[in-house]
């Protein structure tokens, strides 16, 4: 079994896909979730924030941290 899964999405009418591990990819469907949006719009978005030069599985990865890191800020109060 493959620690990093493949998967495919549309963005703005065209098929593109990235790959993460499990655990990235579970916290970006918790995200989306939490947001209300479908995962293919949270996807689209972070797409469109994303240096052109970085690879979209990358910028999935570090949203995904930031994210985080925002989380554990709020819990401790900072």
């Amino acid at each position: 079994m493959s620690l990093v899964e493949k998967r495919s999405v549309t963005i703005r009418g065209h098929r593109t896909s990235y790959s993460l591990e499990k655990p990235f990819y579970d916290d970006l469907v918790a995200i989306s979730a939490t947001r209300g949006m479908p995962l293919a719009a949270l996807v689209a978005e972070v797409d469109a924030q994303r240096p052109r030069e970085a690879n979209l599985s990358s910028a999935l990865r570090l949203f995904v941290l930031e994210q985080a890191k925002l989380g554990a800020a709020q819990r401790s109060g900072h």
